[in-house]
């Protein structure tokens, strides 16, 4: 048997070590992997929780804003207007809160003069009066079913008496008409949005009622709005 020289011994053990040492590298390479791995996945969890967490607390930041900003816009808001007429004075509360659109639309209309000169369409005594700028006839006789029972009106009531209305049918800026209620209504919650109240002058709203009218409940003598101001406060 031939024997092994000493350099070619020390060749072959170097080849049988060799795979070790690429085994160990090959381990450490992938621990390396792994452990990045995961410091990988448990940053990307945290910044995903964070985000997550902040919309809600910003969106409960914006709603509060906005929530200010209403409120801040509402009390700045006139909460009542003093009709002027030639018997006196009618000064109403504006339902700013339950009707905010109305009112709003109440409050620019005035701005813009669009009640100055208005007149006194139709009243109806124990019932209602109404101003406007466009004559409708037969709205009040429907109302009053004709004029012949608005004395017998149903016990179980809607609205109060001396409440400040404007009719709910699609009108422009010229249909906006008011109307005060002179005695509880049965049923006109649908065809009236209500968004105030005479807080002061139902004695000069009583008057109005009392003026003559034609068998249209129109008055026989003109009588209208002089001016309509709006205030903070009474």
């Amino acid at each position: 048997m031939a024997r092994i020289k000493p350099q070619a011994l020390l060749i072959q053990s170097k080849k049988k070590k060799g795979p070790n040492r690429m085994s160990l590298t090959t381990i450490i390479l992938f621990g390396l992997i792994v452990v990045l791995a995961l410091f990988f996945l448990v940053s990307t969890f945290r910044h995903r929780s964070h985000r997550s967490s902040f919309p809600a607390d910003n969106h409960e930041q914006i709603l509060g804003a906005d929530s200010s900003v209403l409120d801040m816009k509402n009390s700045d808001l006139p909460g009542y207007a003093t009709i002027i007429t030639p018997k006196g004075s009618i000064t109403v509360e504006l339902f700013k809160d339950s009707s905010p659109e109305v009112v709003d639309e109440f409050i620019d209309l005035c701005q813009k003069g669009h009640f100055k000169g208005m007149l006194f369409r139709h009243i109806v005594k124990h019932y209602v009066i109404q101003a406007g700028d466009m004559d409708k006839p037969g709205t009040i006789e429907d109302w009053t079913m004709t004029g012949k029972h608005y004395s017998r009106l149903d016990t179980s009531l809607k609205h109060e008496a001396f409440m400040l209305g404007t009719s709910k049918a699609k009108h422009d800026s010229r249909g906006f008409d008011l109307f005060i209620t002179t005695a509880p209504m049965p049923d006109l919650n649908e065809k009236l949005i209500v968004f105030g109240r005479v807080v002061k002058g139902e004695d000069v709203v009583q008057e109005i009622e009392e003026v003559d009218t034609d068998e249209h409940y129109q008055p026989k003598s003109a009588i209208g709005i002089t001016n309509l101001i709006l205030k903070q406060k009474i």
